[in-house]
């Protein structure tokens, strides 16, 4: 069962009653995320995140921690383009008390100085880090290519000279304008009812003011560039990214189906073209990132450099193929149904599903639909995914990112 609430200063509650477990996931989530953030605030959203775990007037960042594991509970957070999420898992036993301290620290904290001070340094280690991961800095690279330097093409991590220059200030205006009632879902999943959700959400979310919450306008601005960054590593990568649906178009299952064939799993034509039958590749890959206005599907590989070339060729051939519209049955089917039980296994599992509910109410204020989702899935024909491939892949408004030890970038 699935209830929702909505208390008096806009704040919404959403509820899955997952009978016979003894656990459940309680979620925080905020619309915001790197999407919103302005050139000076790049990487605000984050380091926010960061900090939200480093102490409130009645408890340390080291007794916030000991206070959930004296519970037994597993604590997180997470930044993305368009979402933060601060969330934990407790035993119903103890939903109360960890829910308690997840809206302690979420409420109340206090920004200290010296832990900014430290964390900092930890985040621009985070950013090293990032810069360290081939795999991740060429999906990154990527997304600036597609997006340009504003809105979904923002690293959420941000620059380290921004990092380095937050202020307290700066952190607590940014809170109090996106951490706000109205921008604010509060989603649990697991064996918990309504009405304890409403009274443990109302106890600790009530006293919020109602502010008139205005969203920030992204003014999106789509690129077809080609960038590539040069480092010294034994791996190339490589990723092409074409224009996609948003996640609310009337095609965007169609468009699942047709990743899952193309290139989200072992038997998907990339992975056994371009790995099993010519040995060029040891990842490749397909996925689709969807947001409310647009969207990006990406064709990801990691090869040996000397083969990058001939990997990219491959690719493009994979795709030219895909294009001629001789999707059979089998492969029709086969990712139909691996889309349909992908659904069906995040209905287990309480972390998906309070992340699942959350995010479909605090994006469209609604209750997410299991039955109608797999109904459309059900639904799709082979006719929908030879729509979905025909207007998926237009190499002239492609973006592409190369990161290795090359003297050049992929070109296709």
């Amino acid at each position: 069962m699935v209830e929702s609430r909505t208390l008096e200063n806009g704040l919404k509650i959403v509820v899955k009653r997952m009978e016979g477990l003894l656990s459940v996931t309680m979620g925080i989530l905020v619309g915001t995320g790197a999407a919103f953030e302005t050139d000076a605030e790049d990487g605000i959203s984050h380091f926010i995140e960061h900090m939200q775990f480093k102490g409130t007037p009645t408890r340390t960042a080291f007794e916030i921690s000991d206070a959930f594991d004296a519970l037994g509970s597993q604590v997180n957070a997470f930044t993305g383009k368009d979402m933060t999420c601060y969330y934990c898992k407790s035993t119903s036993e103890h939903a109360k008390e960890s829910f308690a301290l997840l809206a302690d620290l979420f409420l109340h904290a206090t920004f200290p100085e010296e832990e900014m001070v430290r964390e900092k340094g930890v985040v621009i280690e985070e950013i090293n880090m990032d810069e360290d991961s081939p795999e991740d800095l060429c999906l990154d690279l990527l997304s600036r290519a597609y997006f340009g330097g504003d809105n979904y093409g923002r690293n959420i991590l941000g620059p380290a000279e921004n990092v380095s220059r937050f202020t307290r200030e700066e952190m607590f205006a940014y809170k109090g304008e996106r951490y706000v009632p109205e921008n604010i879902v509060v989603s649990f999943a697991g064996n918990i009812g309504i009405a304890e959700a409403v009274a443990l959400t109302e106890q600790s979310f009530g006293g919020m003011q109602r502010t008139n919450f205005v969203n920030r306008e992204k003014k999106i601005s789509l690129k077809a560039d080609k960038l590539f960054k040069k480092k010294p590593i034994e791996q190339a990568h490589f990723a092409i990214g074409f224009p996609s649906v948003s996640r609310e178009d009337i095609s965007y299952p169609a468009v699942q189906v047709m990743n899952v064939i193309l290139g989200g799993g072992m038997s998907s034509r990339l992975f056994k073209r371009v790995r099993e039958e010519l040995g060029l590749a040891y990842s490749v890959y397909s996925f689709s990132s969807n947001y409310a206005e647009t969207g990006l599907l990406t064709v990801y590989a990691g090869v040996n450099p000397k083969k990058a070339e001939r990997a990219a060729e491959a690719v493009v051939h994979v795709i030219e193929d895909f294009l001629k519209g001789d999707l059979t049955e089998e492969e029709f089917s086969r990712g139909k149904e691996q889309l349909l039980s992908g659904t069906v296994f995040a209905q287990e599992n309480t972390s998906s599903q309070m992340l699942l509910y959350g995010k479909q109410m605090l994006y469209k204020g609604e209750i997410y639909d299991f039955e109608r989702r797999m109904n459309e899935i059900s639904a799709l024909r082979r006719e929908d995914i030879l729509s979905a491939i025909e207007g998926s892949f237009d190499f002239s408004r492609a973006a592409v990112a190369t990161v290795g030890n090359l003297e050049k970038g992929i070109s296709l």
